[in-house]
């Protein structure tokens, strides 16, 4: 195998990676719920930045799964 070449992920990993896109998602939109409601502006700041963060995180992960699909199995494997 050549150095940099891609290897196809597990089943582990993509249950790994689709757990972590949903947890990202969930903390996105409450940070983005408790921002809107908070009257502190350092606390709105700090959430924003938090959820700038989260966005940047949950990219990584989508680019991660858009990078390996084309290794995917197109059948489940057993």
């Amino acid at each position: 195998m050549q150095s940099g070449q891609m290897q196809a992920i597990t089943g582990k990993e993509l249950e790994y990676i689709v757990d972590s896109i949903s947890n990202e998602d969930l903390l996105i939109k409450q940070c983005a719920a408790t921002a809107a409601v908070t009257q502190n502006p350092a606390i709105q700041q700090a959430l924003q930045q938090y959820i700038r963060s989260m966005d940047h995180h949950l990219d990584m992960l989508v680019q991660s799964l858009q990078q390996h699909q084309q290794l995917a199995p197109m059948q489940p494997q057993q």
